[in-house]
């Protein structure tokens, strides 16, 4: 569908309160900077989907899908409760559409890599992690577009949603199968390597955020972050602490232990927002969705502040349990094996049972103490 035509003056007629920045869009627009943008943008996210791959161990891939507890919880919590949150946050602050297609995009996407590496630091359960993160990945390629179709339903009279590229969507997630699966390789054939490039996209998704940042910041204006309204920070603070709480609460329905809780809480806050802003920046027409591509990277911010407090917290308070936990199961595992032990200890009060030559079997009669 050709998307040439004029773009809609948003609901909230220009100001800040109704969240219009179709004036800070033309501008963006007529910039060459646009294009180095989108450049950048592209580039991280092809070397994030890199490292995702990198972290998948095909063993583990393999027992996940036998036990698929980890591609359940994925389904759940990144495309059921996310979108459904985005949905409900956007009305009850009374988006206009163009800023309400920005959060609902945001809400649809599948975890992202920060995730992995907060999930570390709160000792949370690493393969549950990754494995939730590429089995999210998956899904999005197929479930995204139909989350978006869903609940975009709602502002379905609107040029941003008639003109709303679901196929681009499509075709933006299926790229990112390729270098999934390049990763994939490399960490078969060369896991050191594939170790390096993990850490290498980690550091790249800060440096492409700062750097998109500093960019929107200095050479676009600083105005542009000025007209983004105050309901849009808002939901970029409530968003990611809704998804870490419904996260929690999802482990503890399925009655996973704490290491498990946190990491799935991590998992389903955390979104991946390079997505999301190379969905905004590619997709669609920079005078169409105005500055609002801005707001993954607000989201960004404040889930990484977020889960930053959580891994203060936990470390502060939770890392003693944490410990006790650990030492009680290898308490445990002791008194098993001890009591292993004592019954492989047959009692030989009348005799012992002995084996010879040609498999005969002989009984050795034994003293006892009277």
């Amino acid at each position: 569908m050709a998307i040439s035509a004029q773009p809609p003056e948003p609901a909230g007629g220009g100001g800040p309160d109704g969240g219009s920045l179709v004036g800070d869009g033309e501008a963006f627009g007529d910039r060459s900077l646009s294009q180095g943008l989108s450049v950048l943008v592209g580039l991280g996210l092809c070397v994030t989907m890199l490292g995702l791959g990198c972290a998948v161990e095909l063993g583990q891939l393999g027992q996940q899908l036998r036990r698929p507890v980890g591609l359940l919880l994925a389904l759940l919590g990144q495309f059921v409760a996310m979108p459904l949150v985005a949905f409900l946050l956007a009305l009850i602050f009374a988006l206009d559409e163009v800023a309400a297609v920005a959060v609902l995009l945001c809400g649809c996407c599948p975890g992202g890599n920060l995730s992995n590496l907060m999930s570390v630091l709160v000792d949370g359960d690493m393969n549950l992690s990754i494995i939730m993160t590429a089995s999210s990945t998956l899904l999005a390629l197929f479930l995204m577009p139909l989350c978006l179709w869903i609940y975009s339903r709602h502002w379905i009279n609107t040029a941003v949603v008639q003109l709303l590229p679901l196929g681009a969507v499509s075709l933006t997630l299926g790229s990112t199968l390729l270098p999934i699966g390049l990763g994939v390789l490399v960490r078969y054939r060369h896991p050191r390597a594939a170790d390096l490039l993990v850490k290498i996209s980690l550091w790249s998704l800060l440096v492409t955020l700062v750097i998109l940042f500093i960019l929107t910041g200095t050479m676009l204006g600083p105005d542009l972050l000025a007209h983004i309204p105050a309901s849009v920070y808002a939901i970029a603070v409530l968003m990611p602490l809704a998804g870490y709480a419904l996260g929690y609460g999802l482990a503890t329905v399925f009655k996973m232990p704490p290491h498990c809780r946190r990491t799935v809480s991590l998992e389903t806050g955390c979104q991946n927002v390079q997505l999301c802003t190379a969905i905004l920046k590619l997709t669609f027409p920079p005078e169409l969705i105005g500055g609002m591509y801005m707001f993954p990277l607000l989201y960004a911010l404040f889930q990484s502040a977020e889960a930053g407090l959580f891994v203060l917290v936990y470390k502060m308070y939770g890392r003693d349990s944490y410990k006790q936990e650990t030492l009680g199961e290898e308490e445990d595992t002791d008194i098993s094996y001890k009591k292993l032990k004592e019954e492989e200890i047959a009692d030989t009060s009348y005799g012992t049972v002995t084996t010879e030559e040609h498999n005969s079997i002989q009984m050795e009669p034994t003293q006892t103490a009277l």
